[in-house]
């Protein structure tokens, strides 16, 4: 009988791809993430510019102002909520980094995980 060569193990191979495939998609969930919060915080505050400029008239067929400006903050208190809990879910629980390199403002950071009637969630 001849001997063999030794055999690599297999399994400790597929183990090690498998764990760069999920450490890949939980980065880019992570970024998508990140620029969703990124894009629903600069929609509240591009609302909140505009009803400081004098020329805000509003036409009327457009929302009350109340009505957008609660959308709003919905949509980012929920891209908070998903952001953070992803972030958790890779091990990064820190969660006042977040609130100061974004600059989320307390109203968003009050709204994250509440979701009201008109949640996709529910």
């Amino acid at each position: 009988m001849t001997p063999r060569p030794p055999r690599t193990n297999s399994s400790k191979v597929r183990e090690s791809v498998l764990g760069y495939e999920i450490a890949q998609e939980q980065a880019a969930a992570l970024g998508r993430l990140g620029r969703a919060l990124e894009a629903a915080l600069a929609a509240l505050s591009d609302h909140d510019g505009l009803l400081q400029s004098p020329s805000s008239a509003r036409r009327p067929d457009q929302a009350p102002v109340g009505a957008v400006r609660e959308r709003l903050l919905r949509d980012a208190g929920n891209a908070l909520w998903c952001f953070v809990v992803q972030r958790e879910a890779v091990g990064l629980r820190d969660q006042r980094a977040i609130m100061r390199e974004y600059r989320v403002p307390i109203e968003v950071q009050n709204r994250m995980g509440a979701f009201g009637t008109g949640s996709p969630l529910r």
